[in-house]
């Protein structure tokens, strides 16, 4: 089972662009980080740059509207995301309960959907996602 840890930092909607977590935090995660490759679940991980130099697009009325960062509106946003392959939802929460967060962050787990999780009519019209997943994007 896939699940997708996502740290959502309190605050972090408002952050300057290139706010950058202390040198000790990022030590602290990197530990935690090689405890996830050692024990073989880790399958990749990343951080995001802040909100505030960031995009979103909205289709009311089936046109693309692009609202530049920040988002007043937001409440939380991700600040990062580890992407761990597991036995069960149980052993994905333990390993979120092992990071090293601060006190203002919070790591919501999510199981990835698999395939087999969709009925056969859904399974035909993904014909060639899996490809999609494998193959390095050639675009920009």
């Amino acid at each position: 089972m896939r699940f997708m840890m996502l740290m959502i930092p309190r605050g972090y909607e408002s952050a300057e662009p290139g706010a950058m977590p202390s040198a000790e935090a990022v030590a602290a995660m990197m530990k935690y980080n090689e405890a996830l490759q050692k024990a073989g679940v880790l399958l990749t991980l990343d951080g995001l740059h802040p909100p505030s130099i960031g995009a979103r697009i909205s289709f009311e009325g089936g046109k693309p509207r692009v609202t530049d960062g920040p988002f007043a509106e937001a409440k939380e946003v991700l600040g990062g995301y580890w992407m761990i392959q597991v036995k069960s939802r149980e052993e994905a929460i333990e390993w979120a309960k092992r990071c090293p967060a601060s006190g203002n962050e919070i790591i919501e787990v999510r199981q990835v959907q698999e395939m087999e999780d969709f009925p056969p009519d859904v399974q035909a019209a993904t014909a060639g996602f899996e490809d999609m997943q494998k193959r390095p994007s050639t675009g920009g």
